[in-house]
């Protein structure tokens, strides 16, 4: 699978991440992701990728949902180092795997 590939297979995770905490009232997935960003400065010490993340910690999801399908450069530095990875159950997140596996060009 190519970089651009790869990329389209992380903007719909991402993208699919954003469904699943928007529909879920308690947004425990959002919660989570906070938790694995302290755990992650607990664990291996300041990064500014995790700081970068920790910027948005406190913030509205209003704000969270569109930094996570960003298209831009940075957006996609951001994806690679998502502390909302566990978000998607296994199955959807196969799925998904699944679809761009078959077709590289999925969307």
């Amino acid at each position: 699978m190519m970089r651009r590939e790869i990329d389209q297979r992380s903007l719909a995770m991402a993208r699919a991440i954003d469904e699943t905490i928007d529909h879920a009232p308690e947004r425990r997935g959002l919660e989570r992701a906070r938790d694995t960003c302290q755990r992650w400065l607990h664990q291996y010490g300041p990064d500014p990728n995790v700081e970068d993340w920790q910027h948005f910690r406190d913030r509205p999801w209003e704000v969270i949902c569109g930094v996570l399908p960003d298209p831009s450069e940075e957006g996609r530095r951001r994806r690679q180092n998502s502390p909302f990875a566990g978000v998607l159950p296994p199955r959807q997140r196969g799925d998904i795997y699944r679809r761009f596996r078959d077709d590289p060009t999925a969307a």
